[in-house]
């Protein structure tokens, strides 16, 4: 699990309408480019965790570049697993 740290420690601002900030997230995240539905968003206190299974390591890091655009100055905590679903690059070998 990987933490980002707020730009803007301290300030209210960011705290201020952070369900508003997240349903704009998830509503990017689903009719962007990725069309990433299974990531989940959840408030966490003054926190953001971000959980669920993506298909590739550029799939992630774009989701986190989006992320860290739309909730800049909110710490984030990314539980994001990759599963790649390329073909093996040698056969099985079966005991």
């Amino acid at each position: 699990m990987s933490t980002h740290r707020p730009e803007h420690p301290g300030g209210s601002e960011p705290a201020q309408n952070l369900d508003y900030r997240i349903a704009h997230l998830q509503d990017r995240l689903a009719s962007g480019e990725l069309g990433e539905l299974g990531v989940r968003v959840e408030a966490r206190g003054q926190t953001v965790l971000l959980t669920g299974t993506v298909p590739s390591a550029p799939c992630r890091e774009e989701i986190l570049r989006t992320v860290h655009e739309e909730l800049a100055g909110v710490a984030v905590h990314s539980d994001l697993v990759v599963t790649e679903t390329s073909s093996p690059d040698h056969a099985e070998e079966l005991a």
